[in-house]
């Protein structure tokens, strides 16, 4: 809710935002129309079957839930007349107006994030990965850069076209028998994607704010200007703030927030 409310706050134009929900839980209608009473949104029900025989586990618990892997299905489960998204996790807020997220240029690409071609692209996946050609030969040609999958503009008419959940379906059922890697959703999709994506400004997906104060590995903003936080990682706002002990930046979720922690 903090997301949607956060859209609405720097919109300068609320009532064009369409909101499509993707749930695996069917009482979340009820919650939005009663928050949002002018809401214009529709729900879609994603079916955990659809993916619990292809997910493996991962470092994590929290990566291995089905509803995690709802995104490689938006082209399936989305009407197809819907031909654009913008795919949000639901761990952040906007500061600033998503319209002008929404009018990015893809060009002659599928998808659309914040791209990171500076970090260490090998620890992404096992080292069985990268022995073998048949599966290090994938990024041959392509340049290795990590996205956060949690705020993509997407081009679903393209999506569809070119079949990509297909694509990110075969890694995952490769992974099954292989370990080629250990992170959960995130792997199949810079398999299929990385290095063939259409960069956006960074401010868009200010990423990995999910430290924890108790460890004391709460992180700060990377340096730049700011449209969106994102608390990917571990640690999530809403539960510091129950416990009392927020990082600094969990300040900045707080407002937008509807559900009155205490605090």
């Amino acid at each position: 809710m903090a997301a949607v409310h956060s859209i609405l706050q720097h919109s300068m134009c609320p009532e064009s935002v369409f909101f499509h929900f993707l749930v695996s839980e069917t009482d979340l209608e009820t919650l939005v129309r009663s928050t949002f009473p002018k809401l214009k949104f529709k729900v879609y029900y994603f079916d955990p079957e659809i993916v619990r025989s292809l997910i493996s586990t991962s470092v994590r618990q929290a990566l291995e839930q089905p509803l995690n892997y709802a995104r490689n299905y938006l082209a399936d489960l989305l009407e197809p007349c819907v031909r654009r998204v913008i795919y949000l996790d639901s761990d952040l807020v906007v500061v600033d107006d998503i319209a002008k997220l929404w009018t990015t240029s893809l060009g002659a690409k599928t998808i659309g994030a914040p791209e990171y071609c500076h970090t260490n692209f090998s620890k992404y996946f096992t080292a069985r990965f990268w022995s073998e050609r048949r599966y290090a030969g994938t990024f041959e040609g392509r340049k290795p850069c990590y996205f956060n999958t949690g705020v993509m503009v997407i081009d679903l008419a393209k999506w569809r076209r070119v079949g990509y959940t297909k694509r990110i379906e075969r890694w995952m059922e490769i992974q099954r028998n292989d370990r080629i890697y250990e992170l959960g959703s995130l792997p199949p999709f810079l398999l299929v994607f990385a290095g063939q994506v259409a960069p956006i400004e960074h401010r868009w997906n200010q990423h990995g704010l999910g430290g924890d104060n108790v460890r004391g590995s709460c992180r700060d903003l990377h340096p730049g200007p700011v449209s969106l936080l994102h608390w990917s990682g571990s640690g999530k706002p809403w539960s510091r703030l129950d416990s009392r002990r927020p990082c600094p930046l969990d300040a900045l979720w707080a407002p937008y927030d509807l559900y009155g922690h205490s605090h």
